[in-house]
């Protein structure tokens, strides 16, 4: 019978954050960047300063127009939201992008595809969206279904980049969570949507989109499966969305099994 740490959940939670560092370095090391950043625009500028700074990252169209890549990457820096008042609207929205979308469920792309593919996933995300939703507003505001003055709004974060994984990551939950999950990435974003005649606010559109584009890759058969571990044992998802290797990938060649040296811990 195996013993139960006497800690419990709690036990596990500490393993799990003592762990997570080392399982997701890249992750680990981005969210450390944001918290710096967040508190730094916060508490370390002036409040003219702070408005300055998120007025060149923002990427609306009069920045995209005039400083696309560094609006785009600027804007990566920062996450929108509170992390103090947890009654409000805004708490909810930091702990869906920054708290499931970044801290849990980048890690876990991390882990699955490795570092290029989750940043490749995340960045794409991020700058797809935002490129395809100011193409929304440009029709938007010819059409007249958003004033003019949204050009020059304050539109800054990693929503985006988070509305992405937190769709792609569909597949590693289990069977009968994953329906309930879509809907819910999907839905999210129209609980406080604005809207202006045939379209919700142009943040609603881009946290859709973002979702869109993240179910979109899904049809990609390299993210439909784990990444070919450095063991050289490929992984496959169990039903229950648990991964495992295969053992006929274990097995070495018959020509070489008698000279191979088993790996230590094994």
């Amino acid at each position: 019978m195996n013993s139960q740490s006497p800690w419990g959940p709690a036990g596990r939670l500490l393993r799990a954050a003592r762990a997570y560092p080392r399982r997701a370095p890249l992750t680990f090391a981005y969210v450390c960047l944001l918290l710096a950043v967040h508190v730094w625009i916060g508490h370390g500028l002036s409040a003219d300063r702070a408005a300055a700074v998120l007025g060149h990252v923002s990427t609306n169209l009069d920045n995209l127009q005039d400083h696309p890549l560094s609006a785009l990457l600027g804007s990566a820096l920062f996450f929108d939201g509170t992390l103090t008042d947890v009654a409000s609207t805004e708490f909810a929205g930091t702990f869906i992008t920054l708290g499931l979308g970044v801290c849990c469920f980048l890690a876990v792309a991390e882990g699955r595809w490795g570092k290029r593919r989750s940043a490749a996933v995340f960045l794409g995300g991020h700058v797809g969206a935002t490129l395809l939703t100011a193409a929304v507003i440009a029709v938007a505001v010819r059409n007249g279904w958003y004033p003019v003055d949204v050009r020059h709004a304050l539109d800054y974060g990693v929503s985006y980049g988070a509305q992405t994984v937190l769709a792609i990551g569909t597949p590693v939950l289990s069977r009968r969570a994953r329906l309930p999950w879509a809907l819910f990435v999907l839905a999210w974003p129209l609980g406080g949507a604005d809207w202006s005649g045939p379209l919700p606010d142009f943040t609603t559109v881009g946290h859709l989109i973002a979702a869109a584009l993240g179910f979109a890759l899904l049809a990609v058969p390299s993210f439909r499966r784990p990444r070919v571990r450095p063991t050289g044992l490929p992984s496959v998802t169990a039903d229950d969305g648990s991964h495992r290797a295969t053992a006929a990938a274990a097995m070495p060649p018959p020509a070489a099994a008698a000279s191979q040296t088993p790996p230590s811990g094994s």
